[in-house]
């Protein structure tokens, strides 16, 4: 009985000496782990493709009846796992919307999953849930939203959109017909609904649609100008089309910072167009959100203070380890439309008697402590911090699109970044950005990303990392036009 004890002690945190020697051994481990991996420093990626990852993926699995040391499991961790990991704090793993994470936030982590509370009741959460509220009104107070406001940590942009479509669909409709939702499902003239965003918006509108009953034909694209902003002169054209198809908008999704180009929709100029019309506005600031920090391109968000909604995503340019983002309402009364009372949960006694529980205000039960991630990261580096980290890479994109402009072999679709994305393409036949693309992935040299644009195949830099410089860039572009003069000159397709 006592072996077992002691094992018992070994595996979970604890007070005995045993439990905590073995969590300080298990996390100097993991951390010895990876500073022996990053010491190497061996690019962004190993270049490995799928079909050649399987010995590795076998070998983590050889799964042994009484378990293992910690030694001899990390051991394979070493060698088969980390070395084919993409690594997103390398200064030449430039593609997606993936930030380096803040150390501070690191080491919250470690609090929030040894803690392991979630945040839908008080009894689970203790004063996580004070903390959540606070990190929210903080939020709220940014976002120049008045005393209504309120918000709530979501998984990330796809939640917290389809949080503000969900909340507007059933304003709309208890506003329109007196119909509630949550209890009766759609009405039967939910099938005119229609929702209005650029074409250039994240395609969670779309996904957000489906899931809401109304299906991808209820989204309607507007058009965008030279900048790839939403067409204010479309927009109201559709509107007054919509209007004489007897179908009945209810929604704007106003996107600030778009995925390839981080374009900012005027949303000043969108509330004007379409407030007559009733609609609920949802600014999906999942990327650019993180402007509202700095002093010298936060009026870049002029106007969204006015939307109904925002969505904001903190492991984006908040630097937080994934998952992170919140939803953040600026009238919460409309809360009220989800809402829900379990018994063995949140029970309405509960309620009437102060205590605080979160659940009514997510699609989500079980949720971590996000929280604290973003509070430790404010601490320890100040909004002016953060501010002048956003300032520097928004800057950066400046000057590279600029060094991108003078090469000879290579375009710039976007030379005046709106944040701090680049798109770009070698010049000649489509396929050759592909081929650079894919060569450089495989070569390991760098991880860049790959769109579309006007129906050409473009590369993009998307320079979150404040620790890549000009000299990571000029290695890069030399590779891509090396790559690209190889391919012309050999007269190789892409296979």
């Amino acid at each position: 009985m006592q072996s077992t004890k002691a094992s018992v002690d070994s595996l979970f945190i604890n007070q005995s000496q045993l439990g905590r020697e073995s969590f300080r051994a298990a996390l100097h481990t993991s951390i010895d782990s990876l500073l022996d991996q990053w010491q190497k420093d061996q690019g962004p990626y190993s270049g490995i493709l799928p079909g050649k990852l399987a010995a590795s993926v076998e070998s983590l699995f050889q799964l042994q009846p009484s378990g293992e040391s910690m030694e001899s499991v990390f051991q394979d961790i070493q060698q088969h796992l980390l070395p084919h990991l993409v690594d997103v704090s390398h200064p030449k793993c430039l593609a997606h919307l993936h930030c380096p994470p803040l150390i501070p936030a690191l080491a919250a982590e470690v609090i929030v999953s040894s803690f392991n509370q979630s945040m839908d009741s008080f009894d689970q959460s203790g004063i996580a849930s004070l903390v959540e509220e606070e990190i929210l009104k903080w939020l709220c107070a940014k976002f120049s939203y008045g005393n209504l406001a309120d918000g709530t940590f979501t998984s990330g942009g796809t939640q917290s959109n389809y949080m503000g479509l969900l909340l507007a669909r059933d304003a709309f409709c208890e506003n329109t017909w007196q119909w509630n939702v949550q209890q009766k499902g759609l009405p039967s003239e939910a099938h005119r609904m229609r929702i209005l965003c650029s074409k250039n918006a994240h395609f969670t509108v779309k996904k957000s649609a489906s899931q809401l009953g109304l299906g991808e034909q209820a989204v309607v694209l507007v058009e965008t100008d030279e900048h790839h902003r939403m067409d204010l002169n479309d927009l109201k054209k559709k509107l007054v089309e919509l209007k004489e198809q007897d179908l009945l908008p209810f929604a704007v999704v106003a996107t600030c910072g778009t995925t390839d180009f981080g374009s900012i929709d005027p949303v000043r100029d969108v509330y004007d167009i379409v407030k007559p019309y009733g609609l609920w506005i949802h600014a999906d600031a999942a990327y650019g959100g993180a402007l509202v920090l700095s002093e010298t391109y936060g009026n870049k968000l002029d106007g969204i203070e006015l939307a109904d909604s925002i969505t904001i995503d903190f492991h984006k340019q908040f630097y937080q380890p994934i998952s992170c983002g919140a939803f953040l309402l600026k009238d919460k009364r409309h809360f009220g439309l989800i809402h829900y009372h379990a018994d063995y949960l949140n029970p309405k006694e509960d309620e009437l008697d102060g205590i605080l529980h979160l659940v009514h205000k997510s699609v989500q039960t079980t949720r971590r402590f996000d929280a604290l991630k973003l509070l430790l990261s404010l601490r320890l580096i100040g909004e002016e911090g953060f501010g002048d980290i956003i300032d520097h890479t928004i800057d950066f994109a400046k000057d590279v699109a600029a060094l991108i402009e003078s090469n000879d072999h290579l375009d710039v679709i976007n030379p005046e970044p709106e944040i701090n994305a680049v798109v770009f393409r070698f010049k000649g036949a489509d396929d050759i950005n592909k081929i650079i693309h894919r060569t450089l992935f495989k070569s390991g040299a760098a991880v860049i990303a790959k769109t579309v644009v006007d129906g050409q195949t473009c590369l993009k830099f998307t320079l979150l990392n404040p620790r890549t410089t000009i000299t990571h860039i000029e290695e890069i572009l030399s590779d891509i036009v090396d790559i690209g003069i190889a391919h012309i000159q050999s007269g190789r397709v892409l296979r």
